[in-house]
């Protein structure tokens, strides 16, 4: 016959899976009351689950306090995380921010991750956010690291930053079993639609022979729209038009004309 289970701690989850969240709740707060239970901190995190759904903010909030204070590696994250995302649910994102500083305090890797993240949403500005979010993809968690690498790279592309966007997501490919690779590879090829732009750029400023100077301009012209700067090419193109190089103008207007 199978040994049965009877510890309160195993008592109180059953009930309270069983949806009996008063006698759950009875036995977890004795639990979490007792400085000496050796599963002081499960049972007040359980305390803090089972008050949360019973909508009681306040008491889920000081059983998750009592789970923090105790320092457990697996429980005291579990209580910040709770903390923090019932913390946002109201907007109050300074205490929200604090909890999720507490995750990372904790340091157990199963949360670290998830907490710079969070961190990175509720930064209070750009740099800040940037820095939550390269914490966040150096963990090298799979859904993570992608997020983060996603979110930085696009933040970076707004600062024209093109190169180190392209770093960013070459690191996020190299993590094992990254997910969303599709959508990283867009984005790199973005990155490096923008470092041929610069490029065809500099080679223009920068002169040199007519038919160069003619394949800098038509390649910048064409890589533009694919950007969504229509202007931008049209510029280019009226640039080399233009141009008081008879030849160089030439040769661009044959370029422009060839594909009509």
């Amino acid at each position: 016959m199978p040994e049965v289970d009877t510890r309160p701690l195993e008592t109180a989850r059953k009930l309270a899976e069983s949806g009996d969240l008063d006698g759950a709740a009875t036995i977890f707060a004795g639990l979490a009351a007792d400085p000496a239970e050796p599963d002081r901190a499960q049972a007040a995190v359980g305390l803090a689950v089972v008050l949360q759904e019973r909508e009681d903010v306040a008491g889920a909030r000081a059983a998750a306090r009592t789970a923090l204070a105790t320092g457990h590696p697996e429980f005291a994250a579990q209580a910040a995380c709770l903390l923090a995302r019932s913390f946002e649910q109201e907007g109050l994102l300074d205490q929200a921010r604090a909890a999720w500083q507490a995750a990372l305090g904790v340091g157990n890797p199963s949360y670290v991750p998830v907490a710079h993240l969070a961190l990175a949403r509720l930064a209070l500005g750009r740099r800040e956010a940037e820095e939550a979010l390269r914490a966040a993809l150096a963990t090298a968690d799979p859904e993570i690291a992608s997020s983060a690498a996603q979110r930085l790279a696009e933040l970076l592309l707004e600062e024209q930053e093109a190169g180190e966007a392209a770093g960013v997501l070459l690191e996020a490919l190299a993590v094992p079993d990254v997910a969303e690779v599709p959508r990283l590879r867009v984005l790199l090829g973005i990155a490096h639609l923008e470092l041929a732009c610069a490029e065809f750029a500099g080679a223009i400023e920068e002169g040199g022979d007519v038919e160069t100077g003619a394949l800098a301009i038509e390649l910048l012209a064409r890589t533009l729209p694919l950007r969504g700067r229509d202007e931008d090419a049209e510029q280019v193109w009226r640039y080399g038009l233009d141009s008081a190089d008879e030849g160089l103008a030439e040769d661009v207007r044959l370029r422009l004309n060839r594909d009509a």
